[in-house]
């Protein structure tokens, strides 16, 4: 049986949630619940160099959005609080302190002119370019004096310098690193604050993290972790170090700031980029868990809660993997047809408000639109994409732009009059303004005159909306209403026919 686990995500604030972090967070989320564990937020936030002041409001919103909750966490509180690392200073002092006294670490006096010097003289000798570790064999003598000349310290990590270090990766197996090829890295830094190295170990330990789920950008950082869980005496938790997601073509890494699809589309890489461009979030968990995770070999659509009777680990494959962008709108379209119109209605809202210039409130009584939901449901696949397929609901006056645009193929201008006014005298005497009435109507009407369903129904489509592609047109009419769809259609034909009188 599972033991429960505590698992964490700990985004930095020097920018906002990258897709591939949000894929991280889901991974360690999963695990978290399928095991009847915690999940624990917690912010970095000790770069304050690159420090972006709205990150953790938007990191928040983001996970949120995407359907994950916390058991623990900055806005939420827990035992093992604070959750921001700015709020932890003195924890890390105390473990750099330890560290120094048990003589597995020590203070660096060196300046930054003294490391960019000696980082010039390896360079032009051709040697491996890292810390040189002079200030790991200073005497205390030396030390006294470093420090009575006032200079500052930073706190380096005293690697060992022969053997290997190994630990195991639930996703790779075991992972093996030569003491020899590691860095002395900084653990805390002049001004006090701590470096990913030693703040990362200090909390996952001091908040009893049992799985470390992160970026496999961090296996090379894994061994340095390592030999600080081991001078502290710690038990190691269990590492997964995640896949790497690739761009949509495959070749290189995902980028920092826009995606290029393979037919040219630019797509955002940060998660808070996509609620406003119509996806769901219940698609876009499922299409960050499927990338690099999938449910068995064929299933495609699922759940939350069949991800997480299924979710572990050991079933993340450690290779690549491409973020496959067509398939993201194909899974949105699928969510979308499979909301009731009702709540796919209320998802809209926010959108045709913004997009139209529309009050939300006067989009929510608005019956015409509800009746063009169902119809539209079917062509979409974002929210953003229903615009354009309702906008003539609300003009005054449709732009028919080339009156000739109302002349159907194979028709002449003189025939389209001619269609034009037969469809009105139809419509005007139609007994029952419904889908099924409308259409045995029109129907009967180009049978009975000869003409081709086309020739009757693409005149109204453009008449009615000023577009050659749309919903299906009797849900148009009906929306319109009885009134108003005469109206443009006389209006058109009108247009029509001054055009044809013209010299």
């Amino acid at each position: 049986m599972t033991q429960p686990a505590r698992t964490r995500f700990a985004p930095s604030p020097t920018g906002y949630l990258h897709i591939g972090g949000a894929r991280t967070a889901l991974f360690a989320w999963l695990y978290a619940r399928h095991t009847h564990g915690q999940f624990i937020l917690r912010i970095e936030d000790t770069d304050r160099k690159r420090y972006v002041p709205d990150a953790v409001e938007k990191i928040i919103e983001g996970l949120r959005w995407l359907g994950l909750d916390w058991d623990e966490g900055p806005d939420v509180g827990g035992p093992y609080g604070p959750y921001i690392q700015s709020q932890r200073l003195e924890k890390y002092q105390q473990a750099a302190d330890w560290l120094v006294e048990h003589g597995h670490a020590y203070r660096c006096y060196c300046t930054p002119d003294e490391l960019a010097e000696m980082r010039a003289q390896q360079q032009a000798r051709k040697e491996k370019i890292g810390y040189d570790r002079r200030c790991r064999w200073l005497s205390p003598q030396e030390r006294a004096a470093k420090e009575a000349e006032g200079r500052s310290w930073v706190v380096r990590l005293a690697v060992p310098l022969e053997g290997q270090v190994t630990f195991h990766d639930v996703i790779r197996g075991q992972v093996t690193f030569q003491n020899a090829e590691l860095q002395d890295a900084v653990l805390l830094k002049a001004d006090g604050f701590p470096t990913y190295h030693l703040a990362v170990v200090v909390d996952d330990h001091d908040m009893a993290i049992t799985h470390v789920i992160r970026g496999e950008e961090w296996i090379s950082s894994a061994p340095l972790h390592v030999h600080l869980y081991h001078a502290f005496g710690w038990e190691l938790p269990v590492f997964a170090h995640t896949p790497s997601i690739l761009k949509p073509s495959g070749k290189g890494k995902i980028s920092k700031r826009e995606l290029t699809t393979p037919d040219g589309t630019t797509i955002p890489v940060m998660l808070h980029q996509y609620p406003g461009l119509g996806y769901l979030p219940e698609a876009m968990f499922n299409f960050l868990s499927g990338i690099g995770w999938s449910l068995d070999d064929h299933t495609e659509i699922y759940d939350k809660e069949t991800a997480i009777k299924h979710f572990d680990l050991k079933d993340i494959n450690p290779a690549p993997a491409r973020f496959p962008a067509e398939k993201l709108d194909w899974m949105n379209g699928v969510y979308i047809r499979k909301l009731s119109p009702e709540a796919l209605h209320q998802r809209l809202l926010p959108f045709l408000s913004r997009d139209l210039g529309i009050p939300q409130e006067e989009l929510a009584k608005d019956e015409r639109l509800k009746v063009l939901i169902p119809a539209i449901q079917e062509r979409i696949k974002r929210l953003i994409d229903a615009t354009p397929l309702v906008d003539y609901l609300y003009v005054d006056e449709v732009d028919l732009g080339d009156p000739l645009s109302l002349v159907p193929r194979k028709t002449t201008p003189q025939e389209t009059v001619t269609i034009l006014h037969a469809i009105i005298d139809e419509l005007q005497a139609v007994a029952a303004w419904d889908e099924a009435t409308l259409e045995q109507t029109l129907r009967a009407l180009a049978r009975t005159r000869g003409w081709k369903a086309g020739q009757v129904f693409a005149p109204i489509r453009q008449a009615l909306t000023g577009k050659k592609v749309t919903p299906p047109l009797f849900p148009i009419l009906v929306a319109l209403g009885r009134e108003e769809s005469l109206r443009r259609l006389q209006r058109a034909l009108r247009i029509l026919q001054a055009h044809l009188e013209q010299p």
